[in-house]
């Protein structure tokens, strides 16, 4: 029976968080030995190392220099991509037992090393430490998850009725070859890995592209599980999205893409990939996500929900809360309770024991946060933060204080704009059918919350806000922390393609084709 990983919680409930401190301390003092280390493109079943490198490094602090990963080039994606076609047929063979049997081992020695693998992950992309274990154990639910579902479905084939007495027929859901993976940095365990695993463990063969931001935890996972397959039945690129990306998407090799990132990027790859022939693009790009709170709400509750939704690693989640419609009699409080709440959060290191505020990933994202910053001063009113931090502490860092405006026109740019920044919009509401309204707006459909203790006003936010994943008086977060089997992470309108979430009971149909096999006597 699938179980949640749930690492810190279990440490909490045990009452010794200590512990679970002190193994992330001697982690990182491990891990560290093999910064700056020269990693490998795998293709083929062969590590390819190459002098044409780029460097990682941590958002934290650019001084340290993680690892160096091959600037991979046309030719080694075409070369990744053609091997992958000829492993297919292979790989497509194993027995459905087999491949479940791998990704439970997987999902184990990943179990086994969560400590380092989450230490690693912080370094890499900047998420505290709980936020980088949470990315752990969201990957190994993903494998087993994923497991448990193609044996409960024996494999995704079933006899069915016979259209007459001489024949048996059998319906059978079969992987369509190659599928290219193109992963973001901010989950570069859980996401890459994830869908990786989707694709995998239908018995289809994968090119996995990671975010050049945050290469080393892909990496980790090709690195367990590649010798365990037939070769080249998961291939490792490094490089430039407009090399290794825009090739995976235009070859006619591909047979199904797995993306996720912004929707500008998703839009014009799904363009690109199905332009010339339909095939799968399974895709997840962002949201805009809202949490109204009612006057009727628990105000200690709901500004919780919003601080850790919305400034969880720094905002940095496609799940993020971003914008927030709270009703005019409580505004007041309810802003200067978040205010409060928001100036004691504590910004540093990632992989410090105290820290909650993570970096920016990259100097991009760090002059989005300044842009937004001018703006808001332009056209409404900063109520808390708005600064990027130079002290010694940060001087090295991608830092800016989270950041709360308000009064800004309903129909913004960045109210409706997806920033990923600690950035947050609050606007007032009237009636709840206007904060619904305001809520549907957005052309994204990801996440939303809602808090209020109102019954009829909490069945009517589900019958109708227009998003994938749902929750109400979520204190533990308002738009973010879905887990894996429990709840389904699926984007409606400009969120997604698809419409079936990742973690849940119909992603993995989506790898898989149906046949139907009609044998007469």
């Amino acid at each position: 029976m699938f179980k949640n990983e749930k690492t810190w919680s279990t440490f909490v409930e045990n009452n010794n968080t200590d512990e679970f401190h002190k193994k992330f301390d001697n982690a990182i003092e491990e891990i560290r030995k093999d910064f700056g280390k020269n990693y490998p493109m795998i293709i083929g079943g062969k590590e390819i190392f190459s002098n044409n490198q780029f460097q990682v490094r941590s958002p934290a602090d650019k001084n340290l220099i993680l690892a160096n990963f091959p600037l991979a080039s046309k030719d080694d994606a075409i070369h990744a991509i053609e091997t992958a076609k000829e492993a297919f047929y292979k790989w497509s063979l194993v027995p459905y037992q087999n491949r479940v049997k791998i990704f439970r081992e997987i999902a184990d020695v990943f179990a086994q090393d969560k400590f380092r693998l989450a230490a690693i992950l912080s370094f890499e992309n900047g998420k505290n430490r709980l936020e980088a274990m949470g990315d752990l154990d969201e990957t190994i639910d993903f494998m087993r998850f994923y497991a448990e579902q193609l044996e409960a479905n024996q494999g995704f084939s079933k006899e069915t009725q016979s259209a007459s007495k001489n024949e048996k027929t059998r319906s059978t859901l079969k992987p369509y070859g190659v599928w290219g993976i193109i992963s973001p940095f901010n989950f570069p365990s859980a996401i890459a890995i994830g869908m990786s695993s989707g694709a995998l463990i239908t018995g289809n063969t994968i090119v996995l592209k990671p975010s050049s931001d945050s290469p080393i935890s892909a990496f980790k996972f090709v690195e367990a599980i590649y010798h365990k397959l037939p070769p080249a039945a998961v291939n490792f690129v490094t490089g430039a999205g407009s090399v290794i990306g825009k090739t995976i998407l235009e070859s006619p090799l591909v047979d199904g893409i797995a993306f996720t990132g912004s929707k500008e990027v998703g839009i014009l790859g799904f363009n690109t990939f199905v332009g010339r022939t339909p095939r799968p693009f399974i895709s997840e790009m962002g949201g805009k996500n809202p949490a109204i709170i009612t006057k009727s709400a628990d105000i200690e509750k709901a500004t919780d929900g919003v601080l850790r939704a919305a400034f969880g690693y720094s905002g940095q989640k496609c799940s993020a809360c971003s914008r927030v419609y709270v009703q005019k009699s409580i505004a007041n409080q309810f802003v200067e309770k978040l205010v409060t709440k928001t100036k004691m959060l504590k910004i540093g290191k990632p992989w410090e024991k105290d820290s909650f505020v993570s970096p920016v990933i990259n100097d991009t994202a760090l002059k989005k946060f300044q842009k937004a910053v001018e703006t808001a001063k332009k056209d409404g009113k900063i109520v808390c933060g708005g600064s990027v931090l130079s002290d010694l502490e940060f001087k090295d860092g991608n830092f800016v204080e989270p950041t709360i405006v308000v009064g800004l026109p309903k129909d913004h740019e960045l109210v409706r704009e997806e920033l990923f920044v600690p950035f947050l919009c609050v606007e007032e509401f009237d009636t709840f059918d206007e904060a619904i309204s305001e809520a549907n707006k957005s052309n994204y459909g990801l996440t939303a919350g809602i808090f209020s203790q109102d019954k009829n006003e909490i069945e009517s936010f589900f019958d109708k806000i227009e998003a994938g994943v749902t929750y109400a008086n979520r204190s533990a977060s308002a738009t973010t922390g879905a887990m894996v089997g429990a709840q389904p992470f699926v984007g409606w309108k400009d969120s997604g393609i698809s419409g079936k979430g990742a973690g849940g009971a119909y992603y993995l149909l989506q790898f898989l084709r149906e046949q139907t096999q009609t044998r007469c006597d």
